[in-house]
């Protein structure tokens, strides 16, 4: 039997203590290591980050022996303050982020580029700063910069903890000296990128989308008639968040996207009635987010309605958030062939 529930019905509150400690790699990351990791053999550059990123793990609290008095009047010496992934989509850089904060000594802490910006939110600039100031390590996911303000934000966040000693490890699919270009040209905008970039030692990773490597086309979407015996057969036993998805992206607008992660909790597998193509920018931005929460936590999909390869608009998809909305497909595309593995009775 499938115990039912609706995400539409949920209003999942965090406490600001709760946003701290969930700074850890997702279940799905939870156990992985440079050693499983799977380079392709025909990507040199896929070996060399792992062997970059070991060097890097052991260098990660080096200095802390030195003291408070050395720290503070010693000079300085002009070194990068961290690793940063460039590659595209699927090619593991999230694999070998979370493998590092693995390897690493702590305290550290581990997030997508979305939740640091909610941190801040929450807590104020000044006390994320204090509270990251503390962590031998920091780890971004998804370093994708797409407005002013945010990029502001990040840059200024991420100097203050270089100049403590942190050590910062991130990834995009955007090179740093080339986040937000062809989309703003204000001078100030510029020089904030050249300083973003001058923080991180760049590895460029090469290759095809692993979630699609030698797999099948992904499943075509189901027909409404079928989503009931379809789930019985894949979600026995389970808890299920059957939603109409009109009624799901409308109450993801009173959601805050630093809360996806609570919305989706305890949750076994999601689906989806009459999927819709997203026409507007805010309502997709918001459904990146839930994509990425339910990748983290490897919960499988079942859908009617138009495929996900259709989920965004042209425009959207060729637009100056497409990285973003190509990685969402990506990763509900990898959901939904999961969500379909048994035949039903």
């Amino acid at each position: 039997m499938v115990q039912i529930e609706q995400l539409a019905a949920r209003t999942p509150a965090v406490s600001v203590d709760e946003l701290l400690k969930g700074f850890y790699p997702s279940p799905r990351f939870g156990q992985v290591s440079f050693a499983s990791y799977r380079p392709d053999p025909n990507q040199p550059s896929q070996t060399a980050a792992v062997k970059a990123l070991e060097a890097f793990a052991g260098g990660v609290g080096a200095g802390d022996g030195d003291g408070l008095f050395k720290k503070l009047f010693t000079k300085k010496v002009a070194t990068r303050a961290g690793i940063y992934l460039d590659g595209g989509f699927g090619v593991g850089k999230t694999h070998l982020l979370a493998s590092l904060w693995h390897a690493a000594p702590g305290p550290k802490a581990f997030g997508t580029f979305v939740e640091y910006t909610n941190l801040v939110g929450a807590l104020s600039f000044r006390k994320t700063v204090e509270a990251l100031s503390h962590y031998k390590l920091v780890c971004i996911d998804e370093f994708e910069l797409d407005d002013p303000g945010d990029t502001v934000l990040m840059s200024r966040l991420m100097r203050e903890l270089a100049d403590a000693g942190v050590k910062l490890a991130a990834t995009s699919n955007t090179l740093p000296g080339s986040l937000g270009d062809g989309r703003f040209a204000a001078v100030d905008f510029a020089r904030e990128i050249q300083v973003l970039a001058d923080q991180f030692d760049v590895i460029r990773i090469d290759g095809e989308d692993f979630r699609h490597r030698g797999l099948p086309d992904a499943p075509a979407p189901l027909k409404n008639s079928q989503l009931a015996a379809q789930m019985r057969a894949e979600f026995d036993g389970k808890t299920v968040a059957e939603d109409e998805f009109s009624s799901l992206i409308g109450h993801l607008a009173g959601v805050h996207p630093s809360r996806y992660r609570q919305l989706i909790d305890g949750i076994d597998g999601v689906v989806w009635r009459n999927v819709e193509t997203i026409t507007e920018q805010a309502v997709a931005l918001r459904f990146v987010v839930l994509a990425d929460r339910l990748y983290d936590k490897d919960v499988p999909i079942l859908a009617s309605g138009v495929p996900f390869d259709k989920l965004f608009t042209d425009e959207m998809m060729h637009g100056g958030y497409t990285k973003k909305y190509f990685r969402a497909v990506s990763r509900l595309t990898a959901l939904a062939r999961e969500g379909q593995n048994h035949e039903p009775s």
